[in-house]
């Protein structure tokens, strides 16, 4: 096998089809004479400005609802597909009253402000720089683009993460930056806190660091429980490897920073002694108590065979502990190691997918991790044409469900479809990945020389616990003579 030059960029009009079309809108491919990284607007910083100009539209696209839809008309915030929880939660969860999140009860149902620590905080932040004077609708608006200001650096850290996780494949982080589905779902609600700590976490795994992967993966879980289940695949591509100080060394920072953020919120003491305080705890039996909602697979089988599925819960955990049973079988049993990126967007995708309820804004969590998983516009555009259809669907259903007998908008029937077509689409990109693993030789990223770039220490390394066949040569797949042979194993350089 041929050495392989690890700092050659791979440029992605050369490898796949649809940027190479795509790119002809800015003068067609890139040719071979181009001189890269000799101009300040580096490939970085482009998708940095890229992002921020599709968050700016997708902000755009909030403006009918800004203007009114949010405070007037039963259904004109569904109508126009501009719906968002920020409005309407600063007065909902007492921030508008200038009440302490987890400290002071709310009125109404919700008793405590049902998110995690760290979104807390970010909500509380957002409310401090939110005049305290003026109508509550004026309040609303600017509570809002303070957020919206706020998310959108969380959303430029995310792609300019992803960017530079894969050495060298920077313009992957365009899928990022101009992702549909991203850009009309961002200002949705807080998740893109989270979101940004996970990729910055993956950033510096992939650079070898893993005490400071842990630290932030920890803190992205104080905003959003979902970023906790990137230790799985560690564990298992760790054990392959037999790289337990790396692993150690993310779970001591992951479970240290959890507790400094959670700790002086989670414990109170009084007379009776230290105990759990309930408002922390809210959004953990709010979580295990709500039922089946909006989007999930739970929803469309109890409204097709009208069985409430009271234990939804039992259900959607023995499936995750089985679907996780899986992707850890077949990180042992493939071939090659499987990349860290590629069992990220598994996990996450297999919680989504069997999850109670599927808000449309959770197409974020997934955005970077494709990106990273299956680097290839086709199958990443399929996938968000889903995404969008969903987006649709949802409001045109509320819209449906809230008009009355005027039933203006989408139909049960209608929005079942939807669900489905979001069910299908994310099943469809994790067949592919899966078949990425199981016929490495098929992997967009390893066709062009790579191993793990997300890996960190997991990069070359050589497999020491295998339960499949080491990696040999395929004989029953297409070879590609274009692409440079990889040294599985092979002393990192």
């Amino acid at each position: 096998m041929t050495s392989v030059r690890r700092d050659d960029p791979v440029r992605p009009t050369k490898r796949d089809e649809v940027a190479a079309a795509g790119s002809e809108l800015i003068g067609g491919p890139i040719g071979r004479r181009a001189l890269l990284g000799t101009h300040w607007l580096t490939p970085v910083r482009i998708i940095a400005l890229v992002a921020i100009g599709m968050f700016a539209l997708g902000m755009v696209q909030k403006l009918p609802c800004y203007n009114g839809g949010w405070f007037f008309g039963a259904t004109t915030q569904y109508t126009h597909a501009c719906y968002s929880d920020i409005p309407h939660l600063y007065a909902g969860r007492g921030f508008a009253d200038g009440l302490i999140p987890y400290f002071d009860r709310l009125p109404g149902d919700m008793e405590y402000l049902e998110y995690p620590v760290l979104t807390g905080v970010f909500m509380e932040v957002a409310s401090w720089m939110t005049p305290h004077s003026g109508g509550i609708q004026y309040r609303e608006q600017i509570y809002w683009l303070v957020n919206a200001g706020m998310l959108m650096i969380c959303a430029a850290v995310i792609a300019v993460c992803v960017a530079r996780t894969h050495r060298r494949r920077p313009w992957d982080g365009l899928l990022v930056a101009l992702a549909p589905a991203f850009a009309l779902t961002a200002t949705i609600n807080w998740d893109l806190l989270a979101i940004a700590l996970t990729a910055a976490g993956m950033l510096m795994w992939s650079r070898s660091r893993p005490l400071a992967a842990g630290i932030l993966i920890g803190l992205a879980t104080a905003a959003k429980l979902y970023p906790v289940l990137l230790l799985g695949p560690l564990l298992v591509l760790c054990w392959r490897a037999g790289a337990w100080r790396a692993f150690r060394k993310a779970l001591t920072g992951t479970v240290a920073s959890w507790l400094v953020v959670n700790l002086p919120v989670m414990i109170t003491h009084d007379a009776a002694g230290f105990h759990i305080r309930e408002g922390w705890a809210k959004f953990y039996t709010f979580s295990q108590e709500r039922p089946i909602d909006f989007g999930s697979i739970w929803l469309l089988i109890s409204q097709r065979t009208g069985n409430p599925l009271e234990n939804a819960n039992t259900y959607a955990t023995l499936l995750m502990i089985v679907g996780c049973g899986a992707i850890g079988l077949l990180t042992l049993y493939a071939p090659r190691r499987p990349r860290f990126a590629q069992l990220a967007f598994l996990v996450v995708a297999l919680f989504i997918l069997t999850n109670k309820v599927y808000s449309p804004q959770y197409v974020l969590w997934l955005t970077p991790l494709a990106a990273l998983a299956r680097p290839r516009w086709r199958d990443f555009l399929i996938w968000q044409a889903c995404e969008v259809m969903y987006f649709l669907g949802i409001w045109m259903y509320l819209a449906y469900t809230g008009s009355g007998d005027k039933h203006q908008g989408l139909p049960t029937e209608g929005y079942q479809l939807a669900i489905v077509l979001h069910l299908l689409g994310t099943l469809y990109l994790c067949a592919l990945v899966v078949r990425d693993i199981l016929m490495p030789e098929r992997d967009v990223v390893r066709r062009d020389g790579d191993d793990d770039p997300s890996g960190g220490v997991l990069d070359r390394s050589p497999d020491v616990f295998v339960l499949g066949r080491a990696y040999h040569r395929p004989r029953h797949a297409v070879q590609f003579q274009a692409a440079p042979q990889v040294r599985w194993g092979a002393v990192r350089d």
